[in-house]
């Protein structure tokens, strides 16, 4: 049995005004995705390490301001140039400050970074950005707090201590307006350093504002170039730790170190072995000038400064004449009687 199988009926056609129906459900999407892209901020992420580099770079660089300042009064009153370096140091930081943040210019430390400031309350405004490291620098209300908070406020803190450890405020036989004056200090001085605590823990989490002074006034450290690359030598950075490492060395294993058990123990390795034999025994072999007291060590009789002999007899139980290596037992004024070394202890 054959089935007639019937055609389907053709596909009804759209009205014709469907496709400004469609246009006008689908505007409204397009301008909120349009204005998504077109405003929204994007994640940027400075180097932390760079942050505290460039701070060090710029104690540095003022460091170095300084020595070459103290150096140019080095021929005058000694003493003068300390009692005014509260003075100094706010003058060098002034200087930073007017050549670098104020003419919209990166401190010393930021270009060598490649950082620079910019101010962060614009960017919450503007939101438009192609590689998040756009936006102004800093105003000149801002530029202008900046001075004050790290030069000004800087100097009358150090000057405030030096009065106050001067005056001697702390003291219990101070007056007590003078003792409040100093407990309220050390009260301020406390909020500070623990507020300056909790703000490095949120600087190392979240990336921004290294010190309260950058996030009072929202001055962000960003990229000056996006294409810049931090240049490390790391043949230089090897270099410099095995120098610290070495002297580390030496000055722990220096102060445990005898000069005259080492100069005992290299004397039998010696080249010239004669020149103890030719040497003049009217000399004490420690000073190497003719004893004004002279004493003998015993039990070899060579002549020694009572100074010397003393010294290196208590330093050293085991203490060896410098001349023949041979143990001192015993010392004796010369032309006189044996004084031996307990009893001289």
């Amino acid at each position: 049995m054959i089935s007639v199988r019937s055609n389907p009926s053709p596909p009804a056609l759209p009205q014709e005004d469907a496709w400004i129906t469609s246009y006008q459900k689908l505007l409204p999407h397009w301008h909120s995705l349009s204005l998504s892209h077109q405003y929204s901020t994007l994640p940027i992420s400075i180097s932390r390490v760079n942050q505290f580099d460039a701070a060090r770079l710029d104690i540095e660089m003022s460091a170095m301001l300084k020595e070459q300042l103290v150096k140019v009064f080095s021929l005058m009153k000694p003493g003068m140039l300390f009692q005014y370096e509260p003075e100094l140091d706010a003058f060098l930081e002034f200087l930073i400050w007017r050549f670098s943040i104020w003419v919209d210019k990166p401190t010393p430390g930021n270009a060598l970074m490649n950082l620079r400031y910019r101010d962060e309350r614009a960017m919450e405004i503007r939101r438009k950005v192609r590689t998040g490291l756009e936006g102004p620098g800093l105003t000149v209300a801002q530029k202008m707090w900046y001075c004050i908070a790290t030069v000004g406020g800087q100097y009358i803190w150090a000057r405030l201590q030096s009065f106050s450890a001067f005056r001697r405020w702390g003291d219990s036989e101070q007056r007590p307006l003078a003792r409040r004056a100093w407990g309220l200090m050390q009260r301020i001085e406390g909020l500070y350093k623990a507020a300056s605590f909790g703000n490095l823990l949120i600087f190392l989490y979240t990336g921004r504002y290294r010190n309260l002074i950058e996030r009072a006034l929202r001055a962000r450290l960003v990229y000056e170039s996006p294409n810049m690359n931090r240049a490390v030598s790391f043949e230089y950075m090897n270099r410099q730790l095995v120098w610290n490492e070495f002297s580390e060395m030496l000055l722990l294993l220096l102060p445990l170190l005898n000069s005259s058990t080492v100069k005992s123990f290299l004397h039998p390795f010696s080249k010239d072995k004669s020149s103890s034999s030719t040497e003049d025994d009217s000399t004490c072999p420690i000073c190497r000038a003719s004893p004004t007291l002279p004493y003998l060590a015993l039990p070899c009789q060579h002549r020694y400064c009572y100074y010397c002999l003393r010294t290196r007899c208590a330093a050293a139980p085991s203490f060896r004449c410098s001349r023949c290596s041979e143990p001192v037992v015993a010392m004796q004024r010369h032309g006189s009687v044996v004084e031996h070394r307990t009893q001289s202890q």
